[in-house]
């Protein structure tokens, strides 16, 4: 029987493979250090990984944040940060994603900053309590940090698959090129800069991705696409993790995906159930982190023992989660 590889769920997979351990994304600890990249153009990088990245663009009339945090008291650190380092008002917030972890500090924004996100986007932010209900299994006991989360504040204009910003000076190109990690995953790319903010669609090179709404095939095609619309992008500065190189990243990943799906599509037409299919399914960090991955984790100011083997040990959850993922949208 013909399968359709291609089908987008209406909302996360709720399901996780047996003794999975998905990321921290509890603000805990969080701490947001600057990282300038160009004039302008700033990360705003996570002491601990993978806890959630933002970033600052700045033009000679306004500012535009990328992404609110999981909590206000997030938000209210990145205004204060962003205050530090320009005085442009802040017109511009853009969602990556719906995800929590990048939307639920938007009502702590003022009013008058107009939230920008993809048109699917904005289609799954319409159950609060389910949205945090699937991040609390990233709050590792945190969770009534979300009590402070009251509402949750939608995009103002949304757009399908390309939008520009003009910030004076400095054009911000908002692209959606398909589903990814999830239905509506935005890229916020600085031409002039050639940086991109990438949400949760890319890691860095040598990190696992996760499959929340759809397949590897649809997220292939979205990398593809991407990688056709920005042949002089050069660093990513991705929502979780270090920030690299882009194309190395878009090719890691590509492979890793394309992988996965011959391998599930094999053990589901060979009558396999899901745990022989995790079983036999190739697990790049079965072993070590690429060598790029782990001069880039050497960054951050942890211990590196324990970060290097925490990162390694996410990993493979997120694999297990991957093939667990491709394999009910196969069996569907």
């Amino acid at each position: 029987m013909m399968r359709d590889h291609h089908v987008i769920l209406d909302r996360e997979l709720a399901e996780r493979p047996s003794g999975y351990a998905g990321p921290n994304l509890s603000p805990s600890g969080l701490r947001l250090i600057p990282r300038t990249l160009a004039d302008g153009v700033h990360a705003l990088m996570a002491n601990i990984p993978p806890k959630d990245n933002n970033g600052l663009i700045t033009g000679r009339d306004a500012a535009l944040v990328v992404d609110a945090g999981i909590t206000p008291t997030v938000s209210e650190q990145i205004l204060s940060l962003v205050s530090e380092l320009t005085n442009r008002p802040v017109r511009f917030l853009v969602n990556t994603t719906y995800h929590g972890d990048h939307t639920f500090g938007n009502q702590a924004f003022p009013a008058d900053t107009v939230i920008v996100s993809s048109r699917a986007n904005k289609e799954n932010m319409t159950d609060l309590d389910y949205e945090k209900q699937v991040r609390s299994g990233n709050m590792y006991g945190d969770e009534a940090l979300f009590d402070t989360v009251t509402g949750w504040r939608a995009p103002d204009v949304v757009f399908d698959s390309f939008a520009e910003i003009d910030l004076g000076g400095r054009a911000v190109q908002l692209w959606h090129f398909g589903p990814g990690n999830g239905p509506g995953d935005t890229v916020v790319y600085v031409p002039d800069t050639r940086v991109a903010w990438v949400g949760n669609l890319l890691c860095h090179e040598g990190i696992a991705p996760m499959l929340l709404q759809g397949g590897p095939e649809p997220y292939i095609h979205t990398l593809r696409a991407m990688r056709a619309a920005l042949p002089d992008l050069e660093t990513i500065v991705p929502g979780h993790g270090p920030a690299g190189d882009g194309r190395a990243a878009i090719d890691s990943l590509v492979t890793y995906l394309e992988r996965l799906h011959e391998e599930v599509v094999t053990a589901v037409e060979a009558g396999r159930t899901v745990e022989e299919t995790m079983a036999t399914c190739t697990d790049p960090w079965a072993e070590q982190l690429t060598p790029a991955l782990s001069a880039a984790m050497a960054q951050y100011q942890v211990p590196q023992d324990i970060a290097q083997q925490g990162l390694l040990a996410l990993c493979r959850n997120l694999h297990r989660l991957n093939v667990l993922a491709a394999y009910r949208l196969y069996t569907r």
